[in-house]
């Protein structure tokens, strides 16, 4: 029986042998499926060019149809640049100065006086990030610097109207949002019971401090960010410089508030801080005081626990009160380069530097806090 079977199966397979010999012979065929990259045309042969596909829509190309604009004919166009500016005018105690005319502000872009349009002041609600350095380098827990980060950020917090906007980032290897924008205190509250136990021993203050603005750039209003801080930056993929631009760019103002004055000086007077990290602690501080500067804010290095109500108290009056300037530049160039603004105080009779006097007619010592510059819009197609 088996013998019988294999008898059978010889045949059949050689017919199969000899079938698939003459596929063989005759080859693959011509013609192919259609591919993703390039389909082919329907009922087209296959072998002629490419039709060239349309360009991508852009606002300088013309249109069909378009007439060619006579040459000498004026343009206009609607799209002018206007730059807002808020400027704020304190005395040497940090107080604001109000009751300043419009008239009296003379704005400079690279050098050239500005024609003012705009001139307004008045007192308007807060939009806060607080920006905290919490890493295990200098918070470890009970430590000094630990429990003055705390006293900082709970006494700031505590100043702020109900109708305050506030959120909270804390930073070590990276930023972490605890609790984004609100006006409710019990979320903010929740927030900073999670700065207990520092976690990393990385303080990367150069990246926390541009995510958090280019976060805050495309808000409306008074905003800003208090920075509490050390100023110690040690692993930031950012430079110290391209920090500086991009922070100028995004145009949020930093308020600074540098932590371990007073334990530097102990530990300095003691003989235990060496040449390097002195050094470091001075660049530290130079850090604050470059970004408060270049984005119209203000540093504050306190040495006492006594000085913080007198700073958040300089920090609410600098963002509540503002006076606000917009202006059409004379350059409407959009070619995406920095501009450098500086708003002085003058007498527009004789272009003297305003002089400022207090109730008693004593001069007063004024100082004039405003963003350091702008960039330009580029041309978009």
């Amino acid at each position: 029986m088996l013998q019988w079977k294999r008898y059978l199966v010889i045949p059949a397979a050689c017919v199969l042998a000899g079938w698939m010999a003459t596929a063989d012979a005759q080859g693959p065929k011509k013609e192919s499926s259609e591919t993703v990259a390039r389909p082919r045309k329907k009922g087209g042969s296959g072998t002629g060019e490419e039709a060239e596909l349309p360009k991508i829509p852009s606002r300088t190309m013309k249109k069909e149809g378009e007439q060619k604009l006579p040459e000498g004919l004026a343009t206009f166009r609607s799209d002018a640049t206007t730059v807002s500016v808020d400027v704020a005018v304190i005395d040497n105690k940090g107080r604001f100065i109000p009751k300043i005319p419009g008239g009296n502000f003379r704005v400079l872009e690279d050098n050239v006086p500005q024609k003012v349009q705009g001139f307004s002041m008045g007192e308007a609600p807060m939009t806060v990030a607080m920006v905290i350095e919490f890493s295990n380098l200098y918070q470890q827990y009970w430590s000094e610097p630990w429990y003055q980060t705390l006293m900082a950020t709970y006494g700031f917090v505590e100043t702020l109207k109900p109708e305050d906007y506030v959120a909270i980032v804390a930073y070590d290897l990276r930023p972490e949002i605890l609790s984004d924008f609100t006006t409710d205190r019990r979320q903010t509250q929740e927030a900073l019971q999670r700065l207990r136990i520092a976690a990393y021993s990385e303080s990367n203050l150069f990246d926390a401090l541009v995510d958090t603005a280019e976060r805050m750039s495309e808000i409306e209003g008074r905003k800003a960010i208090v920075c509490i801080s050390s100023g110690v930056d040690t692993f930031s993929k950012l430079t110290f410089d391209k920090t500086r631009r991009a922070l100028q760019n995004a145009g949020v103002p930093i308020y600074a508030l540098g932590l371990m004055q007073a334990l530097r000086e102990y530990l300095d007077a003691r003989g235990y801080l060496g040449p390097i990290a002195r050094l470091d602690f001075l660049q530290a501080d130079n850090n604050l005081r470059t970004f408060a500067k270049e984005t119209g804010g203000m540093a504050f290095l306190p040495r006492f626990y006594g000085e913080f109500p007198g700073i958040f108290r300089a920090i609410h009056e600098a963002l509540r009160n503002q006076y606000v300037i917009t202006y059409n530049p004379t350059n409407q160039a959009r070619d995406g380069k920095f501009r450098k603004l500086k708003v002085e105080l003058v007498n527009p009779a004789t272009n003297e530097p305003l002089k400022i006097t207090d109730e008693k007619g004593k001069p007063v010592k004024y100082q004039i806090i405003a963003k350091a510059g702008y960039t330009a819009p580029r041309e978009v197609e």
